[in-house]
């Protein structure tokens, strides 16, 4: 017999967590189930130099401030021990070291398969994120085969890197920190279209007034309510994100080479560029992002632009499936810590909600 649990949550990122802690606040039955060995690995498996971009008084999950100076900005490896301390202090029911193979439904609710087993529950939320397989261009076959080659998720730090020039692929925010970061120890040529700047960096003492109101933006302007933030939703989807630490004129104080041109081939088994532009280069640097990957997701719930059909997180087409720590969920603050509490406490509501209504006596 399959184990039957009323909420199941995949993922155990901050959204995940958030998620089961809004429900364990209203004393529903759940389980968290990660794929990683620990919580926080996903973090831990990033670059060395990775922090991020919001200081620590806005990274806090509901319930725990995030620990240190408030206006530091905690490392990737602080934030997964974060979240594992999270996971622990708020006695969250996660399993780890398991992943999901396939999520169906049936004529009760939803059944998850497990190696080796499987759940079966009322509802599903969906919380593994937006970073799924990395996505990078089929060019990558084409290059030499002396040419090293690192997806972004996989680069550490430059001494990992052969001499010569470096070629990073994608200028988001990604894309220019590391290629700011390999510049001062390699050639490097920054290819792809830029998505804006900041006005300020994120350390600057001015950051402390901006900040505040950038956050505001986030959470409450650049909605999808709002007219300018149903526009913005697409691009922050589908397109790259803008530079926020690392700024032009960093990348030109070090002599980064850029160029808004396209990877669009090879020739001679080296990056070619749209302008015809041949990079001769020893290593790339893939800043492309992810793909969604929701293939194990047995509903067809996915839209044309290959992201689920919901509104903030609630699939209404398919009754009992949530979704939690989608870009643009509610709005841009979804993808930072500052918003992913709030998107997952209406979440647990909805959830909260439907269960209760499904086990209400009948008069």
């Amino acid at each position: 017999m399959a184990e039957h649990i009323e909420t199941v949550i995949i993922g155990g990122g901050q959204a995940g967590l958030s998620t089961g802690f809004a429900l364990q606040r209203r004393d529903r039955p759940f389980v968290i189930l990660e794929a990683r060995a620990r919580i926080g690995d996903q973090w831990r498996g990033l670059y060395d130099s990775l922090a991020l971009y919001s200081p620590a008084k806005y990274d806090g999950l509901p319930g725990m401030d995030f620990p240190g100076d408030p206006w530091s900005f905690p490392r990737g490896d602080e934030v997964a021990d974060y979240l594992e301390d999270y996971a622990v202090t708020k006695a969250l029911p996660v399993r780890t070291n398991t992943p999901v193979r396939r999520v169906g439904r049936t004529d009760e609710g939803f059944v998850v398969e497990l190696d080796g087993g499987a759940t079966t529950c009322d509802n599903v939320v969906v919380a593994s994120g937006r970073f799924g397989p990395p996505a990078v261009p089929a060019e990558a076959d084409d290059l030499r085969g002396d040419i090293v080659q690192l997806h972004s998720s996989s680069y550490r730090r430059p001494d990992l890197l052969p001499p010569g020039r470096v070629l990073v692929v994608g200028a988001g925010h990604s894309g220019t920190d590391i290629a700011h970061e390999l510049a001062a120890t390699h050639a490097v040529t920054l290819c792809g279209r830029v998505h804006g700047q900041l006005p300020f960096r994120p350390e600057q003492r001015r950051a402390r007034v901006m900040m505040p109101l950038m956050v505001f933006a986030w959470r409450h302007v650049l909605t999808r309510r709002t007219p300018i933030g149903r526009r913005m939703m697409p691009d922050v989807r589908h397109g790259g994100g803008p530079m926020i630490r690392v700024h032009r004129d960093d990348l030109d104080a070090r002599g980064v080479v850029r160029t808004a041109s396209r990877l669009v081939g090879t020739r001679d088994g080296l990056p070619l560029l749209d302008d015809g532009t041949v990079v001769d280069v020893s290593s790339v640097i893939w800043a492309t992002g992810y793909h969604l990957d929701l293939s194990w997701l047995d509903i067809p719930v996915v839209g044309d632009d290959g992201y689920p059909r919901e509104y903030r997180g609630v699939a209404e087409d398919v009754p009992g499936l949530f979704f939690c720590g989608l870009p643009f969920q509610f709005g841009f603050g979804s993808m930072v810590f500052a918003g992913v509490g709030r998107d997952a406490e209406y979440v647990a509501r909805r959830v909260a909600e439907r269960s209760a209504a499904r086990t209400q006596p009948v008069a």
